[in-house]
């Protein structure tokens, strides 16, 4: 509870890492997606720093994922294997995309949406055929190693099932359309905040601070922890359906203050509670369940946001 007031001083130290390794223009998952489509190459100092990062995110409740520190970690990991396996580049990049793939589905437990999603975030409409089969085994080997040493993956049970109509169907368009537009308004905030704190606050050191001072403010504010973290609990309760209206709106803007800041983690796992309390509002608005919207939500907000 308390932990949210340490929200600046792990900002900055988040930004000390990065400086003090020679990291500074590091771009995370992104320069992980480009390592793959172009020849850009995956720093050494990635996996390390995205990992104490995220934990120091996470340990101060910042409104962040952890599949960006999965993405980075198993594309740094399957980047260095593949230098010491002395892979040609193609080979290499697929190595990358296993390592991606790994990471993905031992965090979420989702092996074959760990194993797709790796090889169609990359680019808009191009599928990386080839990394199916390797992709794959890494997924299912992960996913069955994590549940192993006891990293069980959340399960979220939808019950109330309408019957397939063309009524529903056209209830689930519209309830899609709604999704998709707040995946564009999300990822609007997410670039407009990160913009808006660089024009305005040019030591990163203070921007990171600053950001990490308006979450603070926002929490108290609000008088809830519920929009710091992962928020988890939130997204358990939309299966129950009880959240408030405004619960999607309030996770936008605690994800862009955060992010947009310099605090590392995703915005996956932000996606996803955006759309489960966005679908759980609106599931009875359309007549349809609000389990089964919410679990709707997360899929298409997840969707939006990654183009996957």
């Amino acid at each position: 509870i308390y932990t949210k007031y340490l929200l600046p001083v792990s900002g900055c130290l988040i930004v000390w890492l990065y400086r003090f390794a020679h990291e500074e223009k590091n771009r995370g998952t992104d320069m992980v997606l480009d390592s793959i489509s172009s020849t850009e190459e995956v720093t050494p100092a990635t996996a390390p720093l995205i990992f104490i990062s995220t934990l120091l995110s996470h340990l101060a409740t910042a409104s962040v994922g952890r599949e960006g520190a999965a993405l980075q970690l198993g594309g740094s990991l399957g980047n260095l294997i593949g230098k010491a396996f002395r892979l040609d580049e193609k080979d290499r990049k697929i190595a990358i995309m296993c390592g991606m793939s790994a990471c993905f589905s031992a965090v979420f437990g989702t092996p074959m949406a760990a194993a797709v999603f790796s090889m169609e975030v990359i680019s808009v409409g191009i599928m990386h055929y080839s990394a199916l089969v390797p992709c794959v085994i890494s997924s299912l080997t992960a996913s069955m190693l994590a549940r192993h040493f006891g990293a069980m993956p959340e399960v979220f049970p939808i019950t109330d099932l309408p019957a397939l109509t063309a009524l529903t169907v056209g209830q689930i368009i519209l309830a899609a359309a709604a999704f998709a537009a707040i995946s564009v308004v999300f990822c609007i905030a997410l670039h407009l905040s990160e913009h808006t704190y660089k024009k305005y606050i040019a030591n990163p050191y203070l921007r990171v601070f600053v950001g990490g001072l308006i979450v603070v403010l926002l929490t108290l504010l609000l008088h809830t922890n519920d929009y710091n973290g992962a928020g988890m609990p939130m997204i358990a309760r939309c299966f129950e359906g009880s959240v408030p209206p405004w619960a999607f709106m309030m996770k936008i803007i605690f994800t862009a203050a955060t992010l947009g800041a310099g605090f590392k983690g995703g915005e996956i796992v932000p996606s996803f509670f955006i759309g489960a309390t966005l679908g759980c509002v609106i599931g009875p608005i359309l007549g349809l369940p609000a389990a089964l919207c919410a679990g709707c939500g997360m899929v298409g907000v997840f969707c939006g946001v990654t183009n996957s």
